[in-house]
This record gives structure tokens, C-alpha cells and sequence, in this order.
């Protein structure tokens, strides 16, 4: 069956290899994908679509994980993570029987290029200079570092939230749109939002970003860090909560999980993947040359390594959240797990 693809992005494909890899992937994968436009951004006088693909059960009442990339243009190794993963989905969707019989009891929802305007013109903001990623409505509850935590200072610097009472970023928009129609409100959903540039290890945070307050569902992420550390060990990750490292404001994640909590209908976990680019630099200092370097490893075998290294985690991550129902903690181990991950992740750290 043929794909028909949104004419904006097969236009735009040549400029932006991601969004072209894409683009190839959605055609390979035929009638087994869908693709649709979440929105348009316009950059430097290119028109880029903001691209969402889905697989698997539509059915409300499975489970759904989402992968996510390219929220800060400068990091593109986070949408090239994303697109690996896919792709390696693609692929075997034309021989794994086992992979279909997965998607029969999952939703897999992909967002590898949410700021493709950022990713274009090699900027951390999207083309109107916000950060996505700051963006959010929700001030945080205590002293933000300065610049870096967000700030509504101007364009000019970097971590700029927008005008304060503006309505969000088309990408945040679109991002927020699709995970209130794709994973809020189903009895479980998983979130993995692809980054990189922070220190010498990969990190997977959790909320909260904008409060040292432990979010309701922390038993459940220590419930999952266990099942990580019981089937994928040993492994690299540092499970952790955001808020031991910085506080921020406007984080899209905190937003869509506290809007998830007011619901009340099911468990959404969101996790940022922050890959350790420090290591990057550390191999090869010269990378301290390139704003790109920063970011994204720029030696070729290095980055086809980074992009193995996370294909396990990914699939495992599938996995536990197609079987969520079976490590989820009931009634009588809730209490036990929340008391386990309180002193993990918060008393320690006070004492």
C-alpha cells in the first residue's frame, strides 16, 4: 500500500537529513505505520513539519510508550536516537513474528523531530528562540539557577521561556497535543525524551524538574527501576529524579505529568534519556571546537556506538511497558516501594 506523505515535509527533506531518514523510514514501513502532521514551523524561510508516526494498537485500553527526540536543535544525537530506534522496528516488522504478536498489546508512538526548526539552524531554541524545553506554564517552587533554569529576560540568551501568559511554542503545542491523545488517560504510559550534554554517565530522569518534591507515582518508578536493574543488568543508567542535579521552570514534562495526575485515569511516566556528551569530550577534546561537539559525538564510529547502546534499553523498555500490568505494584507493596525509593533518592541526599 502506498504512504502518502505530507507534501510540506517531502519538500524539506533535503535540507534536514533527519527529517529525510524519517521520511524514508515511514515509506519502508508501508501500511504498518502512520504518519501526520502535528504542525508547521517555519525556518529561516524553510517550511518544516513536525512529524508524528504510530504503531501498534490504537485500542485505548493497551499501554503506550513514546520516544521522543529533537526538542533542543543543538542535540541531535537525541533525534538520531530515535530514528535508530524506529528504524530498527522497521526492519523487522518484515520478518518478526514475535514484534507483531508485541504489537498487538502496545501502542508505539514516535516524535523524533519535535524542533526540526532548531535542528536546521544548529540552535538549543526553536527559530522564534525559545526553549522547548522551558516553555511550559508552571514556575518552579523555589530559586532556579540563573539563566540556565529558564528566565523571560529575551531571545537573546539561551533557556528563554517566551513571554510570560503566551500561549506555547507550536512544537510544545504539538508535543502536548499528541501525548494527551496518544498516552494521557490509558491504564499505563511511558515517555522517553531523547537528550544529551549532561555529564559523564547516560541519565534516565524523571519529574520532577521544577519541585524537590517526590511525585505520586514514586513507587511505581522505583517498582520499574527495579525490573531495569533485575533484566537488563548490568547496565549504564542512572535512574534518578531531575531535581538532584537543577530546578526549572516551564519543563513540558512536569506539565503533562501534573495534567496526567489531575486526571486521575491510569499511570504516565515520563523519562528523560540525558545522554553523557562529557564522555564524548573527554575521548576526543578537539569536539570543544564545534558548538556541535558539545552535544553530539562527531566521530562517526563513535555515534554508530552510541546508537547501539541504547537499542537494548529501548526494546526493554517496550517490553516493560507492554507487561506493566504484571511489575506494577499493587496494594500491598505499594507503601514498601515508595519507603524504598524515599530513601534512595531523597532522604540520602538530605542527610
Amino acid at each position: 500500500m502506498a504512504v502518502v506523505l505530507p507534501e510540506a515535509a517531502v519538500h524539506a527533506a533535503p535540507a534536514l537529513p533527519e527529517l529525510h531518514e524519517l521520511l524514508r523510514l515511514v515509506e519502508r514501513g508501508g501500511a504498518l505505520l502512520h504518519c501526520r502532521e502535528l504542525a508547521q514551523v517555519n525556518a529561516g524561510g524553510v517550511e518544516l513539519p513536525v512529524l508524528a508516526v504510530t504503531l501498534g494498537n490504537p485500542d485505548p485500553s493497551v499501554p503506550a510508550l513514546a520516544v521522543i527526540g529533537g526538542v533542543h536543535g543543538l542535540e541531535r544525537i537525541g533525534a538520531q536516537v530515535a530514528l535508530a530506534y524506529l528504524g530498527s522496528l522497521v526492519r523487522r516488522l518484515r520478518w518478526d513474528v514475535s514484534l507483531h504478536q508485541q504489537l498487538e498489546s502496545v501502542r508505539l508512538v514516535f516524535l523524533p523531530l519535535v524542533n526540526p526548526g532548531g535542528i536546521l539552524m544548529g540552535r538549543r531554541s526553536n527559530p522564534a528562540g525559545v526553549d522547548l524545553m522551558r516553555n511550559g506554564p508552571q514556575d518552579a517552587d523555589r530559586a532556579v539557577p540563573w539563566l540556565v533554569g529558564g528566565h523571560r529576560l529575551g531571545s537573546w540568551a539561551p533557556w528563554y521561556r517566551g513571554p510570560a501568559g503566551a500561549p506555547l511554542q507550536p512544537e510544545s503545542e504539538a508535543l502536548c497535543r499528541l501525548m494527551r491523545e496518544e498516552l494521557l488517560g490509558r491504564p499505563f504510559a511511558l515517555s522517553i525524551d531523547c537528550h544529551s550534554g549532561f555529564g559523564l554517565h547516560d541519565r534516565i530522569w524523571f519529574p520532577y524538574a521544577r519541585s524537590r518534591r517526590p511525585m505520586r507515582h514514586l513507587a511505581e518508578v522505583h517498582a520499574l527501576c527495579e525490573v531495569l536493574d533485575q533484566g537488563l543488568s548490568p547496565h549504564p543508567y542512572v535512574l534518578e529524579p531531575q531535581s538532584q542535579h537543577y530546578l526549572a521552570h516551564g519543563d513540558l514534562w512536569d506539565h503533562l505529568y501534573d495534567e496526567s495526575v489531575t486526571l486521575d485515569r491510569g499511570i504516565f511516566l515520563p523519562l528523560t534519556l540525558e545522554m553523557g556528551s562529557w564522555l564524548w569530550v573527554k575521548k576526543n577534546p578537539r569536539q570543544l571546537l564545534s558548538r556541535l561537539g558539545m552535544f553530539n559525538p562527531l566521530i562517526e564510529h563513535r555515534q554508530q556506538r552510541v546508537l547501539r547502546r541504547h537499542m537494548a534499553w529501548m526494546d526493554f523498555m517496550m517490553r516493560a511497558t507492554q507487561s506493566a500490568s504484571r511489575w506494577l505494584p499493587g496494594p500491598e507493596s505499594r507503601w514498601d516501594h515508595g519507603e524504598q525509593a524515599l530513601i534512595r533518592w531523597y532522604r540520602r541526599n538530605r542527610a
